[in-house]
């Protein structure tokens, strides 16, 4: 995954805006010129179609890639229910192991974009099985990691206990996002600056609030330099 820009997105919980975050990134990068690739491995809660197993996080990063690929390739792992990996795979009858998670990542990764972004299922330390965290996927695949914190009351806490377990689990944190998902948050300023100032990480843009994401718009927020200059 060498001279490639690749990042595993995780978030400080579920439904806080990963993928309108992702797609984000991915369109910031298509105005740069950059090749782009959205990729989901593993997505939990997934529609059935005539063409099988559909999840629309996934159909969201296949929209806003600059390589279009096949949807096996951008989801290789589809589960109907929307519960934990773990939980939709043995209802679903299968058992997942981070092996086939690497190997099919890697996969998709041969078509080389410039830009990369891995979305991981729910916050950070998600189980696949009764032995394997998705949290391992970054560590496999040496990536840094960007965290979407979702801004509401409670999220200083998640924020910064997913930051401290990023770290301590050897990975690069390579920025946040701060995503305005309350409208009506108390404070919100005081507690971006907050997490300005204890996450150890660049901010990569604040994310208004919007009932309906606006993609072009928010690329405008993404602060992308920070990602793209290699770290000392």
């Amino acid at each position: 995954i060498q001279n490639m820009a690749a990042f595993f997105l995780t978030g400080t919980d579920t439904s806080i805006g990963k993928t309108t975050v992702a797609c984000a990134l991915l369109q910031a990068a298509n105005q740069q010129g950059l090749t782009t690739l959205g990729i989901k491995p593993i997505a939990s809660g997934c529609e059935q179609t005539p063409d099988g197993l559909r999840n629309s996080d996934a159909l969201l990063l296949q929209q806003y890639s600059s390589l279009k690929l096949p949807y096996q390739e951008v989801n290789p792992i589809a589960l109907l229910e929307p519960l934990s990996p773990h939980l939709a795979a043995k209802n679903a009858g299968r058992r997942l192991t981070m092996n086939q998670l690497v190997g099919y990542t890697r996969a998709t990764l041969t078509h080389r974009p410039q830009f990369a972004i891995i979305e991981g299922a729910g916050g950070w330390r998600v189980p696949i099985s009764d032995r394997e965290m998705l949290s391992s996927l970054p560590k496999e695949l040496k990536v840094p990691v960007i965290l979407v914190v979702g801004m509401r009351l409670g999220c200083l806490n998640h924020a910064l206990l997913t930051a401290e377990a990023i770290i301590r689990d050897g990975l690069r944190l390579a920025g946040w996002v701060a995503n305005t998902i309350d409208p009506t948050m108390a404070a919100l300023e005081e507690n971006i600056q907050t997490l300005k100032q204890i996450i150890p990480a660049p901010c990569l843009g604040v994310l208004p609030y919007q009932t309906t994401p606006n993609i072009e718009a928010l690329a405008e927020c993404m602060n992308l330099e920070v990602l793209l200059t290699k770290p000392a």
